[in-house]
Formats: structure tokens, sequence, C-alpha cells
């Protein structure tokens, strides 16, 4: 379905070809002058440099060939040669009835027949989460949602950090408490035990232990070091007591992150792409694109058009040991061979640019993916505390993720209980699903590449640009449609669209037939930031027609239903974009 701005610029451009332009000049857009139109084309200024004429004369000519248009209310020209544009109330009102029958908000399957990976998450094994993983999983699971609903074939990777020098340090530290276990027997021969030796509570223990002693104790370094190697050599009880850290680890963070309502639908990590680094060095090696520096294997990345020093990308240590980019241009290998994408969505820290830089000219060079996928890097920036500095816990620690949802559900339910409309029950209920939208909200409403300060009375406010004043107004049109057929005993709701009667209904009523643009430009742009705008201004423009009107006070009851028919459509578009951002909406508050 095309969108109404594509509708408006397919009406412009037979009017540039009926006089004779290039219809690349027919570009409409939103009008930088609200007051004075809705949209605007400014071809005609382009067009005079082209055509040698003036620019005014040619707006005239394009308008007088628009006058009988359908669509149009008013189109004039105006000097120096802009076109502006209101459109007829009829044709919104039509426009908006295709919208409301089509399944996907007239989105059309941009991505069809396309396969993404998306990489987000990157959690260590053995660690509770913490504020600082919880960028990357609001923004990959609502960039996950975009995709999908935009027609791709999405593949979400949580990607954990479950290998290296942690996991030799969590082993030793559990062999000197535990070392009748059978794990640390060479002789043993039976089936290892199938439950793990300890909790997720005992594992966020062992490894800050085993991590601290080994900056302290040189022998017990060298030991946990030996373990690593012992368990990437293929040790059978290292290797089954990792399998328990990795199972341990996973139920805990598929917990965590369904608090979060995020969710994978691949949880490999480092260890899984580990039998395909071999292969993957020694092709490296065949190209020619290995060569030795200080001792450490590396590939030249550096180009010529690079305006700063591209250092090499290092995939071999000096002691034969691989690294992030070893894994994570193994990963690529893994990926191109179990799903052949079109392209690969990296959610990471922007800290982490260069990295990924020499990790993409590698993978290019070395032909690890086809030349034709798109590998892409979106690097956010931090959430900060009001001190403007990485957010952290009064005592100055990091914030366990879990913690940090507590305290602003607790927020959110002090505010609901000043209100007293409800039970300390349902205040409870409805405090979890608005202290989530309140966080992820928060988050991204900002563009993703910039940091942010967290600010928990700003984000749980509901009034403002907030994720409960989106809330609020979703429920507020619930309460409408059901007072309306509890009063009217309508079965079924009205469907029709009227053309509007005034101006704040009519305004409604554009920011409605923006939602498929807006939809498939978030994701096309990777910019989810511009669907909470869309939805604040969606938000604004009903909350200003709800007070301009008295909907289930009207007589006209052709008028009224209308209305009602204008408000479905107002919850279905704020419904499906809040869904994409992956939050939901209660049904009181």
């Amino acid at each position: 379905m095309k969108t109404i701005l594509e509708l408006i610029t397919d009406e412009l451009k037979t009017a540039f070809t009926a006089c004779e332009y290039d219809t690349d000049l027919a570009k409409v857009v939103l009008s930088n002058r609200p007051d004075l139109c809705e949209y605007q084309c400014n071809g005609a200024m382009a067009a005079a440099k082209i055509y040698h004429k003036a620019p005014i004369q040619i707006a005239e000519a394009i308008v007088a060939n628009l006058q009988n248009s359908p669509l149009f209310e008013t189109i004039e020209a105006v000097k120096p040669g802009f076109i502006n544009i209101t459109l007829k109330k009829d044709f919104v009102a039509w426009y908006l009835s295709q919208l409301s029958s089509h399944d996907a908000m007239g989105c059309d399957p941009i991505g069809e027949g396309k396969t993404v990976v998306i990489d987000y998450g990157g959690p260590n094994v053995a660690k509770p989460l913490h504020v600082g993983h919880l960028r990357a999983a609001i923004i990959g699971e609502s960039l996950k949602r975009l995709y999908r609903f935009n027609g791709y074939n999405v593949i979400s990777d949580v990607h954990l950090g479950d290998w290296g020098l942690q996991m030799g340090l969590i082993i030793e530290e559990t062999h000197a408490r535990h070392p009748e276990l059978p794990y640390f027997d060479p002789d043993f021969q039976g089936e290892y035990p199938t439950e793990a030796p300890f909790t997720i509570s005992d594992l966020e223990e062992i490894y800050p232990t085993a991590s601290k002693k080994s900056k302290e104790d040189e022998v017990f370094a060298k030991a946990a070091h030996d373990a690593t190697v012992k368990l990437q050599q293929g040790n059978p009880g290292y290797r089954a007591l990792f399998r328990h850290i990795l199972n341990v680890s996973i139920v805990d963070l598929k917990r965590n992150y369904a608090n979060l309502q995020v969710d994978f639908d691949v949880w490999k990590g480092e260890s899984d792409a580990q039998p395909y680094i071999p292969d993957m060095i020694q092709s490296l090696k065949d190209q020619g694109l290995l060569h030795e520096s200080q001792g450490a294997m590396v590939v030249d990345v550096q180009e010529e058009s690079d305006t700063k020093e591209v250092p090499p990308c290092i995939i071999q240590k000096s002691d034969g040991a691989s690294l992030y980019a070893t894994t994570d241009l193994a990963t690529l290998v893994e990926r191109e061979k179990l799903y052949h994408p079109d392209e690969v969505l990296y959610v990471v820290d922007k800290r982490q640019e260069m990295h990924f830089t020499q990790v993409f000219r590698t993978a290019r060079k070395a032909g690890i993916i086809r030349p034709e996928t798109k590998l892409t890097f979106l690097g956010f920036g931090t959430m900060n505390g009001k001190d403007g500095k990485p957010f952290k816990t009064r005592e100055g620690g990091v914030m366990r993720l879990e913690h940090l949802i507590q305290d602003i559900d607790e927020a959110v339910f002090q505010r609901i209980m000043a209100n007293r409309t409800v039970s300390e029950e349902e205040a409870r209920q409805i405090s979890q699903i608005v202290g989530l939208a309140a966080l992820k909200y928060g988050d991204l409403s900002n563009q993703a590449t910039k940091n942010y300060i967290f600010d928990v009375d700003r984000f749980i406010s509901f009034e403002g640009n907030t994720g409960p004043y989106i809330l609020y107004t979703i429920v507020r049109i619930k309460s409408i449609l059901a007072k309306y057929q509890e009063a009217t005993g309508c079965a079924e709701l009205p469907t029709e669209i009227l053309a509007a009667a005034g101006d704040s209904e009519k305004n409604l009523q554009l920011q409605l037939a923006k939602v498929n643009e807006t939809i498939n430009s978030s994701c096309e742009d990777i910019a989810p930031h511009r669907l909470c705008q869309y939805i604040y201004e969606v938000s604004n423009a009903f909350n200003s027609f709800y007070h301009d009107n008295k909907i289930l006070g009207e007589e006209d009851k052709a008028k009224q239903s209308g209305w009602i028919a204008l408000l479905i459509l107002t919850r279905d578009i704020l419904n499906t974009c809040i869904t994409l951002l992956g939050f939901e909406a209660p049904e009181k508050m």
C-alpha cells in the first residue's frame, strides 16, 4: 500500500510531466509551516536552475494543472516558488479507511525474502545482568520486532560471552572448593552428574572471588589459565562443568530478559564459534592476508581513504590464543553457513566501533561473507545518571538490572497509589506494565547513538513525552470505547471514518495517515526513536481532539459513529507501535 506522501507525490508527478518538467523534481514533504499548509513541494526552485525560468512561473504552471485534483483542498504557488498543499478532508478519510482494513497498517513487506541476523544482548555467563546490558537488550528487541513487521526473516542471537579465562577461573575456584567432584578426577570413567554442583547465586559469588584471587595469587592465576587451556582442548570433565555453567546461567538470563519482554531465537556464544577458527585462520594464511607483527598474527585493514589510523586486526596473540576479533570472525563464518544472511546487524556499545571496523574489513577481504551482504554496526551511547556520568548505584557500584526494574516499578506503584483509583493488588500489576513502558520508552525515545540521562521521575511522569503518557492515552481511548458500547448496546463498533468536521479531528487523521511511512523508515534507517516521536505526536493529536469534542455526549449519531471509528484506528495504531517498541498497555491506569 502506498503511503499518503507517495500518493501526493504521484499527483505532483503527473503535473510535472504535463508541464514537461523532470518528475524527480516533484518531491513532496511535510510542511515546515503547518500554519500555512499541510504539505509542500519545492521542486520549482530546483527546476528554475535547469530550465532557466523564474521559479514562481514554474510553480504557477504546476498549480494550474492541479486545480481539479481530487486530493487537494487547496494548492497554491507562493513566491519565490513554493507549492503549498492542503488535502481534502474526504481524501484523508478515504486513506484512513484503506489503512484500517490493511493487515499491517499499510506497511509493505519491504524485507520480504531477506534474512537478517541481529546480534544484541552480549551478556557474560555466570554474571548477573546489570544496567550496562539495558540498551543492547531494549534497542535490539525493538529492531527485531520492526524488521519482522516489515517482512524480514529475523534471527536474533544473544551471543553469550562464554569462553576464555572467565571459564577457567570458575572451574579452578570450583576445584578449590570441591576437589572431590568427578570433573577433576582424570581417571573418572562414568557419566557425569546431570545436576549442576552450583546455583546461579553460587556462580555470581564464585566468579568475582576467583577474579580477585587471580590478581593476588600467582599460583591460582596459573592454575586458572591452565584450566582454560584444558577446557579449550576438550578435557571431558571441564567440558561437562562448562555445560553446567552455561545451563545454569542461561536459565537465569532468560528469566531476567523475560522481565524486560526480551527474547532471542538463538542462544549461541563465543564457544560455538571455536570449531570454525582453525580453518578460518588457515584460509587467511592461504590468501596471504595473515602476517606476523610483534609476535602476533594480524590482518592489515587500513585503507587509503582513511583519515585516521585503523590498526591491524589481531587474529592470534603471540601465545596462540584467540581474541574477540577471532571469535567474531568465526561467528560470521558460522552465520554464513547456517543462515546465509543478507545483513548482520550488531547492536553494541559505540565504544566498540573500531573493533567492528576491523572485523568487517577483515571479513570482506577474506571472503568470509558474500560481497552483497550488509554488515551494520549500530553503536549506542551510554545511559548516564543525573551527574552526566555512567549510571551507578548510590554506593557507586554497578546496579543489577533486576534491581533497576524493581525500583522503577516501585516508583510507579507509589504514584498510582497516591491517586487511590485502584486496589493495591491492581496497582502492583499495573505498575509492572507501566514501569516497563517507562523504562523502554525513556531509552528508545533517544537516538540510539547518543548518550542520555536516566531520570526516573521524568520517565514515570504521566505527562509529557513519556511511556506512561502514551499508555494513559491508550487507556483513555479504551475507556471511551467501552462506555460507548455500554451506552449503545452495540455488539460491534462502527468502522467507517468520516471526513473531519474540525481542525483537531483533521490533525489527528493526518497524524494517523503517517503510520506506514513512519514504521518503514524507522526500520530502514534503524531508528526506533522516530517511532517514539510519532506515537507522542499521535497521542498529543488525540488528546487535543478529545478536549475539543464531547465524544460520548455528541447528539449527531452519524458524527459520533465516525469519531468512534477514528478512535478504534487510533487505538490500533498506538497498540501496534508500542508492541514494536517492546511494551504493552494495561486495561486501566
